[in-house]
């Protein structure tokens, strides 16, 4: 007989023969199904005799072990095979260099009238080493993190067998895709002026949780960029994509030593020179995506003119306080933005990204002070008539 499985406010079927009673998250050597490796003895005694008044830094592996294993589903294979219609090309929303992420349709509750919920199955490619480094990473880092800004994981799937080996993860839906998709696509109507405020806000909030909001780890999440960026149905940001991110320092280090990794562009040039991590390495890629819902153009196009490739090159001949400014606005928000505000904007950018990484502002600074720019009046002044009256209509563009 079926078994339900309760997930949040609502519920799977599932065949459950092969389903483990005790759900466990995944080791990095096994499938899904094997228990996750334990902490050794003289790591425990270390940190029972720690101080009880001193917080002690906790690996995101013991910290999975400890809570992914109840938020998580462990998902069969043949299920998410039925869900995405034998993984229909028709269904496909997204590929990379991971593997394809399909629409997936689940019946919810465990009776016949229950409606169907719709889920995001992203499925790795086989035979990829370095694609389930980072499917376990996601299944470790987001079955701990949990933030209005990050995208929640469902589940995951883990099949070895003589033949192939699968690594899938099951997402909530995102609707409206990316920010990525709204600033380049022409096939998708402009952001306005506050609602790419609204989504950068919301992005910074999710990368100040990663940075400070857990007691126990440090997060630096070492891929943003706007193509990480998803929109639910309501336009709210949430990070994605978590096979790159990396714990922070421990206590006594100021950087965690690893090898460069990321998408060019958007890759801090200190991180990138010395190998160097630290939070402030995110705050750079941050600012590349300010002067992105700026321009409305990409850290890097091959196809514009040589001088106006490199976008941070580009907007640096442009300054905020000079009279050019203008000229590197996204020529689709058609003026309709406060000039004043999008300066602010600007400068709160090149904080972000100054040479040294220690001068960068902590995202916390980065969310107030654009939630103040998106305090400040987003009309144009009102222009005043001849016979005394007036009238608001938005300044022309400047070319």
């Amino acid at each position: 007989m079926a078994r339900v499985t309760k997930m949040g406010c609502f519920a799977f079927k599932s065949g459950g023969k092969n389903k483990p009673k005790n759900q466990r998250t995944p080791s990095p050597s096994g499938g899904a199904k094997s228990p996750a490796p334990t902490s050794s003895e003289g790591h425990k005694s270390k940190s029972s005799s720690a101080s009880a008044t001193t917080p002690t830094r906790t690996s995101i592996q013991e910290l999975s072990e400890e809570r992914g294993a109840q938020r998580l589903r462990v998902f069969d294979f043949d299920e998410l095979s039925s869900a995405t219609n034998g993984f229909s090309r028709a269904l496909k929303i997204g590929e990379g260099g991971f593997g394809s992420v399909y629409r997936a349709f689940f019946r919810s509750g465990s009776g016949g009238g229950g409606g169907r919920v719709v889920l995001a199955v992203k499925r790795l490619k086989q035979r990829s080493l370095q694609g389930h480094k980072q499917w376990l990473a996601e299944v470790q880092f987001l079955g701990v993190l949990e933030h209005p800004n990050l995208v929640r994981l469902i589940g995951y799937c883990a099949v070895d067998s003589e033949t192939s080996k699968q690594r899938l993860l099951v997402y909530e839906f995102m609707p409206n895709k990316s920010l990525d998709d709204h600033l380049f696509n022409r096939a998708h109507p402009p952001l306005s002026w506050r609602m790419r405020l609204q989504i950068m806000i919301g992005a910074a909030r999710g990368l100040d949780y990663l940075h400070e909001g857990l007691q126990e780890v440090q997060v630096i999440y070492r891929d943003f960029k706007a193509a990480n960026v998803l929109l639910d149905a309501d336009f709210k940001p949430k990070l994605s994509d978590f096979g790159l991110a990396r714990e922070g320092p421990t206590e006594g280090k100021t950087h965690v030593s690893t090898a460069v990794v990321g998408t060019h562009g958007y890759a801090a040039p200190d991180y990138i020179e010395t190998g160097h991590l630290t939070t402030r390495s995110d705050v750079w890629s941050y600012g590349v995506v300010l002067y992105e819902i700026l321009t409305g153009r990409r850290s890097v196009e091959r196809s514009r003119p040589p001088e106006e490739q490199k976008l941070l090159d580009w907007v640096a001949r442009h300054p905020p306080e000079s009279h050019s400014f203008r000229s590197i606005m996204d020529p689709r928000l058609g003026g309709k933005y406060p000039a004043a505000a999008a300066r602010r904007v600007a400068r709160l950018a090149d904080r972000c990204l100054v040479k040294n990484p220690k001068e960068r502002p902590p995202m916390r600074d980065v969310v107030g002070e654009l939630e103040r720019v998106l305090q400040m009046d987003p009309s144009p002044p009102p222009l005043v008539e001849k016979d005394g009256g007036d009238r608001r209509r938005s300044p022309p563009a400047k070319r």
